[in-house]
């Protein structure tokens, strides 16, 4: 049984990490720290956890748990490592951005490795410490990396894509609050996402070169949870063909399936899973793929990565049911 520190407990995420850590039977919370909620109870903040989970926020650190996650917002887990220490033998999870980029994956001499399990599983099982992907990041990849695998991107890629509200985090802003948000959809930081940078470094590392442009939408949408992405892309192949490449590349893979059916959200909310489809018309192919942004777009891949890491079956923990009606 290992011993699992959260770092920023009070947030989507890190209510995410609880549930999912209360029930895994190889991993025990051994704190939750929070400094605005410090004493209350876990089950006070968040409140699906009532009646399963006993266990009080703190402001105080156990230096030497196995596995530390950070939930901390983008920019705030650098300086969090500069100011506490941890054992050498404490192994980190980042939910955040900041050590998602190459230039940025040495820091304090600790080595982290980029946590997309079906891009480089193997790399994953013999690292130290972890930058979990991006919850858009993660569903545009999945659409993609079969394409740039196989070589075949060779032309700019259109990608429009839809977060629900929980894609915001906890705190209120103009565009989070109900009345804004119900019954509305808009797009925001078009063309400039700032997970471009770790999609584009991941489909480099596959095709070589690739030089061509990701142009990215992405949108609020009105409901809770979930990514709806599509993508779509010159391609001269026929659909048969490309179906083949994409089942052949996530054969082995434990959360990602391709559907010969039409996909909805509904399928994947509440689950780990990551199910994408193919459609081909008129010279473009049409990628779809979705995700549950909690789950496999941050707290659920970074239990899946924690596995990896300890050498536990990859999917124990994570198998969860859709939240289908």
């Amino acid at each position: 049984m290992i011993q699992v520190g959260i770092i920023g407990g009070a947030g989507y995420t890190a209510g995410e990490l609880i549930r999912l850590l209360a029930n895994h039977p190889k991993a025990n919370i051994n704190f939750a720290y929070s400094t605005s909620n410090a004493g209350n109870k876990v089950s006070h903040v968040h409140q699906d956890l009532v009646g399963s989970v006993d266990l009080l926020f703190t402001n105080a650190i156990n230096p030497n748990v196995d596995a530390l996650f950070l939930c901390l917002g983008h920019g705030n887990s650098q300086k969090f490592l500069e100011d506490h220490s941890f054992s050498d033998h404490t192994r980190i999870i980042d939910l955040s951005n900041d050590f998602r980029l190459k230039e940025d994956q040495i820091f304090q001499g600790r080595q982290f490795t980029y946590g997309l399990p079906e891009l480089q599983r193997e790399v994953i099982q013999k690292a130290k410490h972890i930058a979990n992907p991006g919850c858009f990041a993660t569903a545009i990849q999945l659409a993609l990396l079969p394409l740039a695998n196989a070589k075949l991107l060779h032309t700019n890629v259109h990608v429009n894509a839809a977060t629900g509200a929980t894609g915001a985090g906890t705190s209120l802003s103009a565009t989070t609050h109900f009345t804004w948000r119900a019954n509305n959809f808009s797009h925001y930081k078009p063309f400039v996402h700032q997970h471009l940078g770790e999609i584009t470094q991941s489909l480099n590392g596959l095709q070589e070169h690739f030089d061509s442009e990701i142009v990215f939408i992405p949108n609020r949408g009105d409901f809770s949870r979930g990514i709806f992405a599509t993508a779509y892309t010159n391609f001269e192949g026929n659909i048969e063909d490309v179906k083949r490449i994409y089942k052949a590349f996530y054969k082995d893979a434990k959360f990602t399936f391709v559907s010969d059916e039409n996909i909805h959200l509904k399928q994947v909310v509440n689950t780990n899973n990551c199910l994408i489809h193919l459609h081909k018309h008129n010279g473009k192919l049409l990628i779809t793929s979705i995700i549950d942004n909690l789950l496999k777009g941050a707290s659920g891949q970074a239990i899946q990565n924690m596995n990896l890491l300890f050498g536990f079956e990859e999917s124990e923990g994570l198998n969860l049911k859709a939240n289908y009606f």
